[in-house]
């Protein structure tokens, strides 16, 4: 990935958002509808865009509400709607919209008590725990949140009533009528003034806080964390999680230092990423700068994304774990320490995630079940139960309950930070040595990625990439073994292709979130032949985008 020269340095005013003309943008800019980039168009998680480039304002918000209220109607799903909202400066405005469309439909809707930020897995969680047992009257759930995007970025995301994002059926209805209704002038769309709408009687105050954090003990082994007395640090990133690492350090009477509670929608407080962008990635050694200067005052620290779907794990051993070593060693861990799940339960990745995974699971015994990138496509399997595990690599993941029950459907950093802290203290060894272990026994693979600007004809072209493009027999020297434009797990299209040599791959695809496109290396063999994969995967993608 290059490394622009002010990445991983403190974010200066040259940085900072201007928030009140962020929000007036989103009130009064209109998107120009003849315009690909300013329609609503739901990516791997959800609608995103930016008010100042017309691609997410209030006309967005108000249409997918409408569009999600109808396409509720037509599913006969007539339980309450889980709402919450991030910290990102475009969130609280849009959760207001939402509700002013919502309440004018009648649609029973559950808000965080006092208006708490509240993570993405709560409200997977508050629809899981509100469905089970029951075959009508379902809930279903929005997540407004762009995720880790930088402060400018608006997010909105559909959960359906399995309680993960919704598929891409289902996305894709919701994304044309809200484009069918943006094009109508909203002449289609319901509203309430703010206020009424918070005085509805359909809107009920809903404690996501305490939910989430009473249930974790089904999840997090607290009592060996807490006998260990393993020393903890997190960063909550001025994120949705804030002020649920409190509640759970007293509740669970765990050694748990929140450094910060700091929430500031400019997050002026992060060190720049790759690309110089204000960016609340805890897989980015350049963003968690913060997080890596605590690796010596801990046992093992963590910090989450706005969102806290995601984690990042810095170990004493090794600093910040790359996503995917941590992943191979939660994975090595839970199996391993999880003996009430199910026999079959398999193992899920995405196509993108490291080779170690697959390595893992067949040393395990584990069926491995492999996924394009987005976590929809786990969300039957951690539903079912098939599977116990699925993870991303760019450091999203929910596992199963102690008893093998379903914990969420969508992502959650705030298990898999603390788990870090349940390795450590049950195995001796910080999740960092763990990884080195596994590499002792199983081989030290290593990867890169290649992020570049592409424009929204150049993600389609990218996106449309098929195995028949890929003429030789040879990548890096070595036999091509397959070339996947399908997930073999799902036999779902990747959106981008996939080609695997015996020691190593590469994959290429468009980001469903960002105007970039990625190429994704490993090699079991070094340095060297990784960046023979990486060359020779350029040329294929330069062909394609030409």
């Amino acid at each position: 990935m290059k490394r622009y020269p002010l990445a991983g340095t403190p974010a200066t005013s040259a940085q900072y958002v201007d928030v009140s003309r962020l929000l007036a943008a989103y009130a009064d800019l209109a998107p120009d509808m003849t315009q690909a980039a300013q329609r609503v168009a739901f990516g791997t998680s959800g609608h995103r865009g930016v008010s100042f480039d017309r691609s997410f304002n209030e006309q967005h918000v108000a249409a997918i509400s409408q569009a999600i209220v109808a396409y509720r109607t037509q599913q006969g799903i007539d339980g309450p709607l889980f709402i919450g909202f991030d910290s990102h400066a475009l969130s609280l405005p849009a959760f207001e919209t939402a509700l002013e469309v919502l309440a004018a439909n009648g649609v029973t809707t559950m808000i965080a008590t006092g208006d708490e930020f509240t993570p993405t897995p709560a409200v997977s969680l508050a629809i899981l725990n509100y469905n089970r047992g029951r075959t009508s009257g379902l809930a279903d759930g929005i997540v407004v949140t762009p995720s880790h995007n930088p402060p400018d970025s608006g997010g909105f995301k559909y959960n359906a009533a399995n309680g993960g994002p919704a598929d891409s059926g289902i996305t894709k209805w919701i994304e044309t009528e809200a484009n069918r209704l943006i094009e109508g002038d909203l002449a289609g769309v319901r509203r309430l003034p703010i206020a009424q709408a918070r005085a509805a009687s359909t809107t009920q105050s809903f404690d996501y806080l305490s939910m989430y954090v009473n249930d974790l003990a089904s999840v997090i082994d607290f009592d060996v964390i807490r006998g260990a007395g393993v020393r903890m640090g997190v960063d909550p990133l001025g994120g949705a999680g804030v002020h649920y690492w409190s509640r759970i350090q007293e509740q669970y009477r765990i050694d748990l230092d929140v450094v910060s509670t700091v929430v500031d929608p400019t997050f002026s407080f992060m060190t720049l990423d790759w690309d110089e962008k204000i960016r609340m990635d805890p897989s980015s050694r350049f963003a968690m700068q913060r997080l890596i200067a605590m690796k010596d005052r801990y046992d093992v620290a963590f910090a989450c994304d706005t969102d806290h779907d995601r984690h990042g794990i810095v170990a004493p051993s090794v600093g910040l774990l790359p996503s995917n070593h941590y992943l191979a060693v939660a994975i090595d861990y839970l199996y391993r320490n999880r003996p009430n799940w199910r026999a079959d339960a398999a193992v899920g990745k995405t196509l993108v995630s490291s080779s170690m995974i697959d390595r893992v699971a067949a040393r395990l015994g584990r069926r491995l079940h492999e996924v394009p990138v987005g976590f929809k496509y786990f969300v039957d399997g951690l539903y079912t139960g098939s599977l116990a595990f699925g993870g991303e690599e760019s450091a999203g993941a929910s596992f199963a309950r102690f008893d093998g029950g379903c914990w969420t459907t969508d992502k959650d950093g705030i298990s898999l930070a603390l788990l870090s802290g349940e390795m450590t203290a049950r195995m001796g060894k910080d999740p960092g040595a763990l990884y080195q272990d596994l590499t002792t026994e199983l081989g030290n693979p290593v990867s890169s990625r290649v992020d570049a600007p592409a424009t929204p004809d150049q993600k389609k072209k990218l996106s449309k990439l098929s195995a028949a493009q890929v003429s030789s027999d040879q990548l890096a020297g070595e036999k091509i073994e397959a070339v996947l434009d399908r997930a073999p797990g799902d036999n779902e299209a990747i959106g981008g292709i996939k080609v695997i040599v015996p020691s190593g791959w590469f994959a290429a695809r468009p980001s469903g979130t960002e105007d970039i496109y990625k190429i994704y290396a490993e090699s079991f063999q070094g340095d060297a032949h990784l960046k023979q994969l990486l060359a020779e995967a350029q040329v294929i993608v330069d062909t394609a985008l030409a």
